[in-house]
C-alpha cells in the first residue's frame, strides 16, 4: 500500500496552516491521500466530502474493527498512537454490529436523561468559579486558566463524581491528552476513579449518567462501562475545550463577530458553528478498516488498510464549500461530529454545545471589555494532526471583583 509520494501526517504545518496543507494534498493526490503515520506506517486520509460520507455510511465495508488492520505486525509495543488506535479495547469505539447499536443506545439514553437546565446551571457555576479566580488580575490565559478546566468539571458532575473529585480529574485527563511523561499516570488515575464510581453506583444508584448506564438491561460488564465512561470523558472534554478556545479566538480576531463582544449574543452560536466548519477541534480521526479490497476516490484500497477520517478536509472540500469565504449561517452539514452509526451520539453533541456556549457567554458577561493581549498572528496551536486547539489565548480586560 505504501506509495513513494505518501505525505507524513506530522510536522509544523498542522500547527501553522493546515487549511493550505489540506488544499495541497487535495491538489496533488485527490480526495483520498496516501499518508504515513509515526514510524512510517501507511494509511489513507479521506479528504473528500462525498468519499467521507461513503466511508462513514458503510460500516460493513469500512469497519470500526481494528483487528482487521494489516499493519499490526509492524506496530511496536511503544508506538505513540496506540492509545488512539487501540487493539482489543472493550470500549464502544471498537464494538461493531448489533452490539455497538445496543451500546450506543445505552450511552445515548444515559445522556439524554440529563436535565438541560440543571446542566447549564452546573456549567455556569463552574465557569463563574474559574472567572472569579482570574477576574481581579486584568489579564489571563483563557486556555490554561479556563477552557482546559471547564468541560471535565461539568462532565464529572453529570457522571456522579463529587465536586471535590473534580480538580484531580481535570489534571489527570489533561495529562493523558497531552501524551507526555504524565500521560500513563493520568490514564491510570482516570481509570481508577471511573472504576470506583461504577462500584459505588452498583451498590447505591443515584440520578446520574453512571447509574443510568448500569441500569441498562443489555448486559454490559462493569469493565465495558468503565471503558465507555473514559471514552466519553476524553471525547467530551478536549474537543469542547478547543471549541471554546477556537470560538473565543474567532470572536476576538474577526470583525464579523465584534458585536458579540459587546452584548450581541446571536453571533455566539454563529461563531461556534463557523468554527465547526473552518477550525474544527477534531481535525482527523482514526479510523476505519477496509473489510475487503475496494476502490475509493480512484484509489485501490486493500483489505485491512486503515482509512483516517479527514473531518476538516471534508468540511473545506471545494465541491461543498464553493464560496468558502462566506459565513455558513445555520448550515450544520459539517463532519465535525462524524457521520453514520459511529458518529458522536446526538445527546453528547447537545452536552458539548451547552458547555461550550455557556462557557463563552460567561466570559463575555463577566469580562465585557475583553481584548486580545498579543498580536493575533502570534497565537500558536498544538502541533497535532488530530486535535486542533490553541496553546494559549492571552487576554486583557478591566479588573473586576469576584462574585
Amino acid at each position: 500500500m505504501t506509495t513513494p509520494d505518501a505525505v507524513p501526517l506530522s510536522g509544523p504545518r498542522f500547527q501553522t496552516d493546515p487549511a493550505r496543507l489540506y488544499r495541497e494534498m487535495r491538489r496533488d493526490h485527490g480526495s483520498v491521500v496516501p499518508v504515513l503515520l509515526d514510524g512510517d506506517i501507511p494509511a489513507w486520509l479521506v479528504l473528500g466530502y462525498r468519499e467521507l460520507h461513503q466511508v462513514t455510511g458503510d460500516p460493513v465495508l469500512f469497519s470500526r474493527d481494528s483487528e482487521l488492520w494489516n499493519q499490526w505486525e509492524n506496530i511496536p509495543a511503544d508506538w505513540p498512537l496506540l492509545p488512539m488506535i487501540g487493539r482489543k479495547q472493550p470500549s464502544i469505539l471498537y464494538t461493531v454490529g448489533e452490539r455497538h447499536r445496543q451500546r450506543a443506545t445505552m450511552v445515548s439514553n444515559a445522556l439524554e436523561a440529563v436535565d438541560p437546565f440543571e446542566m447549564r446551571g452546573h456549567a455556569e457555576r463552574f465557569a463563574d468559579e474559574l472567572i472569579d479566580a482570574l477576574c481581579a488580575e486584568g489579564e489571563a490565559d483563557l486556555i490554561a486558566q479556563y477552557a482546559m478546566l471547564l468541560p471535565v468539571r461539568v462532565l464529572a458532575r453529570l457522571y456522579g463524581f463529587s465536586d471535590e473529585e473534580g480538580p484531580a480529574l481535570v489534571t489527570a485527563l489533561n495529562d493523558m491528552i497531552d501524551g507526555r511523561e504524565r500521560a500513563l499516570a493520568g490514564q491510570a488515575h482516570l481509570a481508577g476513579s471511573m472504576a470506583r464510581l461504577v462500584a459505588e453506583r452498583r451498590k447505591e444508584p443515584a440520578d446520574d449518567v453512571v447509574s443510568r448506564m448500569l441500569a441498562d438491561d443489555s448486559g454490559f460488564s462493569d469493565e465495558e462501562i468503565v471503558q465507555d465512561l473514559m471514552v466519553m470523558m476524553a471525547a467530551g472534554h478536549q474537543p469542547t475545550a478547543d471549541w471554546i478556545g477556537n470560538s473565543l479566538r474567532l470572536m476576538l480576531t474577526d470583525d464579523r463577530f465584534a458585536a458579540s463582544l459587546f452584548g450581541g449574543r446571536n453571533s455566539v452560536a454563529e461563531a461556534m458553528n463557523e468554527v465547526l466548519w473552518e477550525d474544527t477541534p477534531t481535525q482527523n480521526v482514526a479510523g476505519r478498516w477496509a473489510a475487503r479490497d475496494t476502490r475509493l476516490g480512484g484509489r485501490a484500497v486493500r483489505a485491512g488498510d486503515l482509512l483516517l477520517l479527514g473531518l476538516q478536509g471534508a468540511n473545506s472540500d471545494p465541491q461543498v464549500r464553493t464560496h468558502a469565504s462566506e459565513l455558513t449561517g445555520g448550515n450544520n452539514a459539517h463532519f465535525s461530529f462524524g457521520h453514520g452509526e459511529h458518529r458522536c451520539p446526538f445527546p453528547a453533541q447537545e452536552v458539548a454545545e451547552v458547555i461550550a456556549r455557556t462557557g463563552i457567554e460567561v466570559v463575555l458577561d463577566r469580562l465585557p471589555d475583553i481584548d486580545l493581549a498579543v498580536p493575533a498572528d502570534s497565537l500558536t496551536r498544538r502541533p497535532s494532526p488530530w486535535l486542533r486547539g490553541l496553546t494559549r489565548l492571552p487576554v486583557r480586560f478591566s479588573p473586576v471583583p469576584a462574585r
